[in-house]
């Protein structure tokens, strides 16, 4: 076996040490620069954290946030309400939506600590106990879903439809945008209000039934 006197190990030594770490780089293990760029980033995010206090599903919290937490990754990664999920994450699924003082956004681009003060509700805390909410169950009963990932986005913003509908709010296909009533919750308004939140299974005739049955609960 040749020997290498000089740095101290054979050649099959140094072989095997050069095949192991071309491996580690080829399955993408972080090099050691990356890690120390982690970790100085993490202590960049303890130095430039802000305070801010939120209350979620009626529960309140005082937390210290790197500014660019997104709501959603608020919700999910460091509180883990995971009832919200993460979809495209540009805002044009719906999966992520959520109510922030009761109007619906898309906590994906929604920094958290722009809402210091705000009342979150996501579909974690609709349900007031073992009752659902109006609208969760009429998803249940016209099977408003199929694989379900999308569905907590759906639910969230139909519970805000339905407020904007009674508060007499217009939408592009509202006949008459003067009205300051309720607006007449036809099939039409349902489709464009709801139109952005994907379902990639197809259930929106099921989605749309749902939504007409829980607006005439309400208002019976």
């Amino acid at each position: 076996m040749l020997h290498d006197d000089k740095h101290g190990f054979t050649r099959r030594e140094f072989v095997g040490v050069t095949v192991v770490t071309s491996g580690a780089i080829a399955i993408g293990l972080p090099s050691l620069e990356a890690q120390t760029g982690a970790a100085e980033r993490l202590r960049e995010a303890g130095q430039n954290a802000v305070q801010c206090s939120l209350t979620i599903n009626r529960q309140w919290h005082h937390l210290s946030l790197d500014p660019r937490v997104t709501l959603l990754d608020l919700l999910r990664e460091h509180l883990q309400l995971t009832g919200t999920k993460k979809g495209c994450g540009h805002g044009q699924c719906g999966a992520c939506t959520v109510l922030v003082n009761g109007r619906r956004i898309n906590s994906c681009l929604s920094l958290a600590v722009s809402h210091d003060g705000a009342q979150v509700t996501t579909i974690d805390g609709l349900a007031a106990g073992d009752a659902l909410h109006p609208v969760q169950a009429a998803f249940l009963d016209h099977d408003g879903f199929q694989c379900g990932y999308c569905t907590p986005g759906q639910i969230c913003s139909a519970v805000a439809l339905l407020d904007e509908v009674h508060a007499g709010q217009a939408s592009a296909v509202t006949p008459d945008v003067t009205n300051t009533g309720p607006v007449d919750l036809t099939d039409a308004e349902i489709r464009e209000r709801m139109s952005g939140n994907i379902c990639r299974c197809g259930a929106y005739p099921n989605i749309v039934a749902a939504v007409r049955t829980a607006y005439g609960r309400r208002s019976a």
